[in-house]
């Protein structure tokens, strides 16, 4: 069905059965609860928390296991709030969270995997990315200034992409 049809037919609905018709949503699917959870009360406070604990517990496990370091544990709340709508420098806080925590972890432990400096790198680049087109760089650029001078005084492999990537994207 095209977004035009389901127009014609939302139209063609009185307002009680559309209302019948998104309770019927809500009890469904879970992504609608989830949704409409959010827009009406948008406690963007335990989105953080949520968010940043289990990212730091990717890093830094709560049981003494050995760290996963899954980068797609911060990209799935990431999208998932970029959906939600969730505020830009909400967004932008996890995602350069996300690599001082990794940071952090390198930091007291040699990680060999060159995976784990390629995927950092990927996440920071969508960082700025993301920063830039939200026009919100500035305010986080301390940050990423100091994202990059860890990568330096951690010698990471990758290094001079971080520093290159700064300078580009520095304005």
């Amino acid at each position: 069905m095209s977004k035009r049809d389901l127009k014609k037919y939302l139209t063609e609905l009185n307002k009680e059965q559309l209302e019948l018709q998104i309770i019927e949503l809500y009890d469904k699917f879970s992504n609608v609860k989830v949704y409409y959870d959010f827009v009406f009360k948008p406690n963007e406070v335990s989105l953080i928390k949520e968010a940043k604990f289990k990212i730091s517990n990717e890093y830094f496990p709560i049981r003494g296991k050995k760290p996963k370091m899954r980068r797609s544990v911060a990209q799935k709340f990431i999208k998932h709030y970029i959906l939600l709508g969730v505020d830009s420098f909400i967004i932008a806080d996890i995602m350069l969270y996300n690599l001082e925590i990794a940071q952090s972890l390198s930091e007291e432990k040699i990680i060999k995997q060159e995976l784990f400096f390629k995927s950092m790198f990927n996440s920071f680049y969508q960082a700025i990315s993301f920063m830039i087109e939200k026009e919100i760089f500035h305010e986080f650029k301390d940050r990423v200034e100091a994202i990059k001078d860890k990568t330096i005084s951690q010698d990471w492999v990758n290094k001079y992409e971080f520093i290159t990537i700064v300078e580009r994207f520095d304005y």
